[in-house]
């Protein structure tokens, strides 16, 4: 078995720590109340397995809930009944796209998940966080640079929380690797990578069988998830889906807490995947076979932090490839790359130049965070990552603390995106990334995974 790096670096703090910064304002509204009151927006797929979770949950109840689509509304509310809880309040049944507001305005709740359409994700947290509700956001949580100052502001001025529910942080081999990057195993860090490699052609076209319909609005009766992301492919040339990618290497390079990205530079190729999936799904004179697609098939980001690292995402959902999101750490000591399963330290790995399993090292660096709590997270949601997101954000509200990803990671991860796109329109030329911590982040202490 492997062997630590520097006998004197400890392993990480206790389990189960979801540490925040000292002195955080109480959150909870009402401090005698035995459970956190969680309502959520958007009771598709996506939302149904956070009410799941939020069911599960002793110490939760899920008291308010909307969607336009009524079949949603009643699965919703059979999760619930058969968790043993009482009918939540329903709004939107009545087709109005602007429920959430009222829902916002009306109920007494503790904590949203936002779980709809990604142009609906800012506007909806806003309102939430001006109503004193944490909102827990489900990525990416901003689709232009606007919304992500807009998230940043109403928090400064509210001082009323938002979390990023980005679940890839909390996957176990990222963690176990992000613990081993804490004890230096890999050395000085110099470059990573992630992405988002996905086959998405299913997902935008329904098997290519039913016509494209953009424009569709949050909620819209029968609303399938291909009515409003393909949306983003016809009319978006850029990386719009990167904090999967993005998130765990970015608390493993302290962004927004000693460190920042200072600038980027996207590149994407042609665009010929979702129109070749079309023509021999549906035929050449298929309706989607009229359809212009601006995102190009593989769009390629590279940043820049203030501490010298290099990142490089990848987006490529619209080709035949099977699901990877192609993490790599490397720093001056040691390499771990997760699609070949396989590491290499200098000085612990037994046979120079050559890859060894990873698997030894990730059961030995397990986070205590999954030592703790993997029996509750089997089960919960792709591999037990959805556990600990939710986990993390009640338990945070529960205890009056900031939550470990915040407004400033919620801009800064989303802000990828618009700015991806903006260096993509000028010719892969190099834009700078905005300091939404407004310098903070030379002070800010990381507080993620304790």
């Amino acid at each position: 078995m492997p062997s630590t790096r520097r006998d004197f670096i400890k392993t990480s703090a206790a389990a189960g720590t979801f540490l925040a910064l000292a002195g955080a304002p109480a959150i909870l509204r009402a401090g005698a109340q035995d459970k956190v009151r969680l309502g959520i927006i958007g009771t598709g797929l996506r939302g149904r397995w956070h009410l799941k979770l939020g069911c599960d949950r002793s110490d939760t109840v899920v008291t308010a809930i909307c969607d336009i689509d009524a079949a949603a509304l009643d699965e919703s509310q059979a999760l619930i009944s058969t968790a043993g809880g009482r009918k939540a309040a329903e709004y939107g049944r009545n087709g109005d796209p602007e429920a959430w507001r009222d829902m916002l305005a009306k109920e007494s709740l503790d904590v949203v998940i936002i779980a709809t359409p990604w142009q609906w994700h800012t506007p909806q947290a806003v309102m939430a966080m001006e109503h004193g509700i944490v909102a827990g956001i489900e990525v990416p949580c901003a689709v232009s640079i606007a919304e992500c100052w807009d998230l940043v502001n109403t928090y400064e001025r509210t001082g009323t929380p938002c979390m990023i529910m980005e679940n890839v942080c909390y996957r176990r081999d990222v963690m176990a690797v992000l613990n081993m990057v804490r004890q230096e195993m890999f050395g000085e860090l110099l470059h990573l990578e992630g992405g988002y490699q996905h086959d998405l052609r299913e997902v935008k076209f329904n098997d290519g069988k039913q016509p494209y319909g953009g424009g569709v609005e949050f909620g819209e009766k029968g609303f399938s998830e291909a009515k409003w992301r393909t949306d983003h492919s016809v009319h978006r040339n850029g990386d719009i889906y990167p904090t999967h990618g993005l998130g765990p290497v970015a608390t493993m390079t302290n962004i927004n807490r000693g460190n920042r990205f200072v600038s980027l530079s996207s590149t994407a190729t042609k665009s010929r995947g979702l129109q070749k999936y079309i023509t021999e799904k549906g035929g050449a004179d298929h309706p989607n076979a009229k359809v212009r697609f601006a995102l190009g098939d593989i769009v390629t980001t590279v940043l820049r932090t203030q501490h010298g690292e290099t990142i490089l995402l990848s987006h490529d959902t619209n080709g035949p490839r099977p699901y990877s999101l192609g993490f790599r750490v490397q720093g001056t000591q040691g390499i771990w790359m997760d699609i070949n399963k396989s590491l290499y330290l200098e000085g612990i790995s037994p046979t120079a130049h050559r890859w060894e399993e990873a698997a030894p090292y990730l059961e030995q660096y397990d986070h205590p965070l999954w030592q703790k709590f993997a029996a509750e997270a089997e089960g919960g949601g792709h591999g037990g990552m959805d556990f600990f997101v939710v986990n993390a954000l009640i338990e945070a509200v529960k205890n009056g603390q900031k939550p470990p990803l915040d407004a400033y990671d919620a801009a800064t991860w989303s802000a990828i995106s618009p700015l991806s796109e903006q260096s993509i329109a000028m010719g892969s030329s190099a834009v700078e990334v905005p300091d939404f911590t407004r310098g903070k982040w030379m002070h800010r202490k990381d507080v993620f995974a304790g």
